[in-house]
């Protein structure tokens, strides 16, 4: 022996299989969930996963060439980042953005860090949050034959129910591999029979992620509630393929069991208390981010070592001491910061909301020269049916009323009103709207105080063009219709891919006319 051994990058997997072999097996695996995908979506769909894998294969191959490393586009494992690339989005997407997705994944994620054992999270997942970021509506744009409509999360999110069985099958809204639950299990069950992967992480994570939603969803052990949980969105995309990635998940059987368990509570904060519907891609990302640490403290003692042996168990405690104590002088000294902060602006910013509101005012009582108190408004706020934060027992969702004012001419002759109404149903949270309301019902405009929506999507309400829709018509109430269909002067076109922001903004303006109606 010459005394050097060769050591090849992770994954270290003790079988007789092949990198090659394994990456193989999981592109068989995602086969039917992608066949059901180009069968539910079109042809269109089949381009996109393509492009995507033709990008990634092309992007490791220059790479390699031009960083004068080893060529590996034969061992699958681009080819399978191209395909998870592809079946993360919706079939909608111009072709740019698959292409544009491959090679951020291959370049900036696997290779820049070393390639195929190196990257510290998945690299399919890192391209589909970098697009998801960069491309909000090109992402969140979901529809079938031309014609958008919800996913079953937004579906569960904005009424706690969907089709269950649409859901399992497939035949429902969503990105082209995640549709159908069925397909996914198949492929999930093929991959433990096979021994590509264990049960550790996929049942883990589905477990706990069902607990949490039991405990913290409000709907308790409803079990159609649940299983549309885990049927929806990426979730069990996520759990077979993508937080079983060898590379970036733990090697040791606790150490897979506990980093299921962090997914599954991860995925629903994210989905079930986040502002977004969907959770698994940032969950993964996380939970990868964490395996070092995960392994450090699952990972067995070498035969004829004792535990701390190297270190000194009282230096490694006083390691984690030590950094616990920094964490909370910066916890701390950051408090102190932000606190200190508040107190030295909050006046200036109480004199700024007070001039958004009277900027507000002007724009949606354009006729008005001054604004006053509107009592009978004000004392009819107190006397509506309310019960859980909800005004006429709930006809407009989860509405809350601020104040109202009246809008006077220059002889102080009343002609319109102002009311200023909260809806806690927006996708982002509360969407605070100031609404105009002529003395004859006419709704004569109306802005946003507060509105914190997804870029792209749900802050397309701001835009002029979804506000005018309300403005000059004398109506009882306004209802969407999705499409762009809306042809009746109550008739509002929802946005596309923002029924949450649609529904928040149309019910604070029923509210509103309601108010102005019913004082």
């Amino acid at each position: 022996m010459n005394g050097f051994f060769n050591v090849s990058s992770s994954p270290h997997v003790r079988s007789d299989e092949s990198t090659a072999t394994i990456m193989y097996e999981v592109i068989i695996a995602l086969l039917p969930a992608a066949l059901f995908g180009i069968y539910r979506f079109g042809a269109y769909s089949a381009a996109i996963m393509l492009i995507a894998m033709a990008f990634a294969v092309l992007s490791e191959y220059a790479f390699q060439k031009l960083a004068n490393q080893k060529v590996t586009i034969m061992d699958g494992s681009a080819l399978l980042t191209g395909m998870l690339v592809g079946m993360n989005m919706p079939a909608t997407v111009p072709l740019w953005m698959p292409a544009l997705g491959s090679v951020f994944a291959i370049i900036f994620v696997k290779q820049i860090f070393g390639g195929l054992g190196q990257n510290f999270m998945n690299p399919a997942l890192g391209a589909r949050c970098f697009l998801l970021i960069s491309f909000t509506g090109l992402m969140s744009d979901f529809a079938v034959d031309g014609m958008s409509s919800a996913t079953p999360l937004s579906d569960l999110a904005a009424t706690g129910k969907t089709d269950l069985a649409a859901t399992f099958l497939g035949l429902t809204n969503g990105v082209i591999g995640e549709v159908s639950a069925i397909a996914l299990l198949i492929g999930g069950i093929y991959l433990i029979v096979r021994k590509v992967i264990t049960w550790h992480i996929p049942v883990c994570y589905i477990l706990s992620f069902v607990v949490f939603a039991i405990i913290f969803s409000g709907k308790g052990f409803n079990c159609t509630y649940l299983a549309s949980e885990v049927c929806s969105g990426g979730l069990l995309l996520g759990a077979f393929f993508m937080a079983t990635d060898y590379v970036s998940s733990p090697i040791t059987e606790k150490g897979k069991i506990a980093y299921g368990i962090l997914l599954g509570v991860l995925t629903g904060l994210l989905r079930l208390k986040g502002s977004s519907a969907e959770g698994v891609s940032y969950a993964i990302i996380l939970s990868n981010l964490l395996v070092p640490q995960i392994e450090r403290f699952t990972m067995p003692t070498a035969f004829g070592f004792e535990p701390n042996a190297i270190e000194g168990k009282k230096g490694i405690e006083w390691k984690h001491y030590r950094s616990v104590g920094i964490l909370l002088g910066i916890t701390l000294v950051s408090g102190l910061a932000l606190g200190g902060a508040y107190q030295l602006t909050k006046d200036r910013i109480a004199q700024q909301e007070l001039a958004a509101e009277a900027a507000a005012f002007a724009s949606v009582a354009p006729d008005a020269d001054s604004f006053g108190e509107a009592e009978a408004l004000t004392a009819a706020i107190e006397t509506l049916p309310a019960a859980d934060g909800t005004v006429a027992d709930g006809k407009f969702g989860k509405i809350t009323y601020n104040d109202a004012y009246s809008a006077m001419d220059a002889s102080g002759e009343v002609i319109g009103y102002i009311v200023n109404v909260t809806s806690g149903d927006g996708f982002g949270g509360d969407i605070e709207v100031s609404v105009g309301i002529s003395v004859d019902g006419a709704t004569t405009g109306l802005e946003f105080l507060t509105i914190n929506e997804t870029a792209g999507l749900g802050m397309r309400a701001t835009e002029p063009e979804f506000k005018e829709q309300y403005v000059g018509k004398t109506v009882d109430s306004f209802s969407l219709v999705k499409g762009g269909g809306a042809s009746a002067d109550n008739e509002i076109n929802a946005l596309s891919g923002a029924s949450f922001t649609s529904t928040a903004v149309t019910n604070a303006v029923n509210a509103a006319l309601y108010l102005v109606q019913n004082a």
